[in-house]
């Protein structure tokens, strides 16, 4: 990324600003402006999460923050309510106190002299979610947002559950919360109150994986924050942006078809990161972008930026299996509406091994089977965090425990635009299964690349807010939408279809073996073909290189690590998942302070014995200044048996090396045909 040190107008940085909620809650804030827009006001940009604008996303903030005040706005980094250095306690995600307060700065904003009273949102991940949500409540002056990395539906696309099947993501992102909330304010912004705001927090913010666990079915409680329930309640204009890489790529398209707002879609190779920084590469000059966004909407400037096609995808050529890449092959297309008219449907049938040919009509046939444990160590995260290895590695060991179906090879140049379906007719051994479909890139040489998946559990085939126990032996159709790619196989390659009953442990496995049968001839996969080399009736406006602000200095006091690893004992048949986010420790010059994070993950489990299957999350938290230091540490720990999941927590917090605070939880919840 290149560093842009001359920007239109200098840029005037307020360190820390207090924002006066309703309830007289005050959140912490630090704002960047034009130091003109005392005399010329601007429009201001908010982005609002929970994630330490002090130091756990100082350095991001200082690349972009500066970068879009440079160009004549006033952006604003809030601090919800109970994060960072904001009074108050965080007790969940997108409660109806967040989006409230995310009301009244707003209207904060609007009030502020340097401002025109005109505003926009944009964050990625919660801020991508929260933005969306406050426009669907169409608060005065909010004129535009960009969310990155987000969904409109809580339930069926977020990190909690995936086709009514519980993602171990889940665990793995209520740990991350457990720690951040366990951190405390900064002494040098709020004073002596530092550690009883702190102790509060440790006593008041809960168990979030206790709530979330609680619903597992599609109920008010997610439906609450998910604007898919009135896509008509946004009416203000939306870019969405999501890279092939992110858990949260479907939303982009589900946006673009049925927002009725003005609306832009981006999708490119990234993983959860904002595109300026994306990874995989190639990032793109996406501060350039959101400038250009952000003038028209904001400002009335005529940018060309609504000529452009809706969508924007990076259509990624073949590559090996890999568990990481520093980038992706392919090119940007462009489409004019979602979904496009030119995209069409090809429907092939399964039969053993076997992909047919469109229109070719196969018999009928029964095809059993039963996966062992092992089937998905090798699928990577839910949502990869660019924290190699993270992506799925090659597929051949998992396709042996699963049914599969190839295509012929190819013979010419292939292209897929969307969500593949697979209709299944199946039947199952137990009252309650799971399936897991795979799409894979074969090469010629045999390596398989994953390039789409999808997870059914098959008590909610009719819908997730009322899942009914199947038959067993009773035969059922149900349809497995695969998450949204774009890619292009070329010739000598094959597509494969696997079908599996487990997929732990990206996904918590059923509570007792299943056998599946799958009735080829009757049973069929749709793939969304886009012509090869078509005319896509638009010259693509070229991206720039990514440039930003200048990052705020940091120093690495101490390395950190990352790892995956995969570990089979074949004596006790004990396998596990480890996996190591270390950051070591990291020196903030500006503010002197000194931060450490390290997480530990394990997924383990015994053979195919489903009640050994087991999740532990271990965090380490630390912040230092001077004679000043904190550490946190929490952990916890998920299992279940036929009937239950039992969750075990514990949180310890220190000051020095005294102890402060401990709390312990151990909680039991009924399985609810999950």
């Amino acid at each position: 990324m290149r560093t842009v040190t001359s920007l239109p107008h200098s840029v005037r940085e307020e360190e820390h600003v207090w924002v006066p909620m309703s309830d007289g809650t005050r959140l912490a804030a630090r704002i960047w402006r034009p130091a003109s827009s005392e005399l010329e006001p601007v429009p201001a940009i908010l982005e609002f999460i929970p994630y330490r604008q002090r130091d756990l996303t100082a350095r991001r903030d200082s690349i972009h923050h500066p970068y879009l005040a440079g160009h004549g706005y006033a952006c604003v980094r809030v601090d919800l309510r109970g994060s960072g250095d904001s009074e108050g306690v965080l007790t969940d995600e997108y409660l109806e106190e967040e989006l409230a307060d995310a009301e009244d700065v707003l209207a904060w904003l609007a009030k502020q002299p340097w401002c025109t009273g005109r505003s926009g949102m944009m964050g990625i991940s919660w801020g991508g979610f929260n933005a969306l949500q406050v426009a669907a409540r169409r608060p005065p002056g909010l004129d535009a947002i960009v969310t990155v990395s987000s969904t409109d539906d809580r339930y069926a696309d977020d990190v909690h559950y995936m086709g009514g099947c519980l993602l171990s993501d889940n665990l793995s992102w209520a740990s991350t919360m457990f720690a951040y909330n366990s951190s405390p304010p900064d002494p040098a912004v709020v004073g002596d109150r530092w550690r009883d705001m702190w102790l509060k927090r440790l006593a008041r913010s809960g168990l979030w994986l206790e709530e979330w666990l609680i619903h597992q079915r599609r109920d008010e409680y997610w439906q609450h924050g998910s604007i898919c329930e009135d896509y008509a309640s946004v009416q203000c204009p939306v870019l969405a942006v999501s890279g092939w890489a992110d858990g949260y790529t479907n939303a982009v398209f589900r946006l673009l078809a049925n927002l009725t707002v003005p609306r832009k879609g981006l999708v490119g190779p990234w993983s959860h990161k904002y595109p300026h920084l994306g990874e995989p590469g190639p990032a793109i000059g996406f501060l350039q972008e959101l400038v250009r966004w952000w003038d028209h909407w904001l400002k009335d400037i005529d940018t060309g930026v609504m000529d452009e096609p809706m969508l924007r995808i990076w259509m990624q050529e073949t590559v090996p299996p890999f568990t990481a890449y520093e980038e992706r092959p392919g090119r940007w297309v462009g489409e004019l509406s979602w979904p496009p008219p030119h995209v069409h449907t090809e429907a092939r049938q399964l039969h053993r091994n076997r992909i047919a040919q469109p229109g070719e009509d196969v018999g009928s046939e029964e095809l059993t089977i039963e996966s062992p444990l092992s089937v998905g160590q090798y699928a990577g995260k839910w949502c990869s965090y660019n924290a190699p290895p993270d992506l799925p590695y090659d597929q051949r060991e998992e396709d042996g425990g699963s049914l599969i179906f190839d295509t012929d090879a190819f013979t010419g140049r292939v292209e897929l635009l969307g969500a593949p379906v697979v209709e299944l007719d199946i039947a199952a051994t137990q009252p309650v299964a799971m399936v897991a479909v795979r799409l894979s890139d074969i090469a010629t040489d045999g390596r398989a690349t994953r390039i789409s998946y999808g997870l059914l559990n098959l008590t909610h085939r009719d819908d997730h807010a009322n899942p009914k126990p199947l038959a067993p032996g009773e035969r059922y159709q149900v349809s497995v939408q695969l998450n949204a790619m774009a890619q292009a196989l070329p010739p000598g390659h094959r597509l494969r279809v696997a079908v599996s009953t487990s997929y732990w442990p990206l996904a918590w496995p059923p509570p007792e073996p299943v056998r599946l049968s799958v009735f080829g001839g009757t049973s069929r996969v749709l793939l969304p073909v886009r012509p090869v080399n078509e005319d896509d009736e638009v010259s693509l406006h070229p991206f720039d290189e990514p440039e930003g602000a200048e990052p705020i200095s940091v120093t690495q006091v101490l390395p950190g690590e990352e790892r995956w690893t995969v570990t089979r004992d074949l004596v006790g048949y004990r396998s596990a998942l480890e996996v190591v986010k270390d950051l070591g420790a990291v020196r903030f010059e500006d503010i002197d302070l000194t931060v450490t994070r390290r997480a530990f993950e394990r997924y383990s489990w015994v053979g195919d014995d489903f009640g050994s299957v087991s999740g532990e999350t271990d965090w380490t938290m630390g912040f230092a200044r001077g004679d000043w230091k904190v550490t946190t540490e929490t952990r916890t720990v998920l299992t279940s048996s036929a009937t239950d999941f039992h969750l075990r927590a514990e949180l310890d917090a220190y000051e020095g090396d005294t102890r402060v605070a401990s709390y312990n939880w151990d909680r039991t919840v009924p399985r609810d045909m999950v």
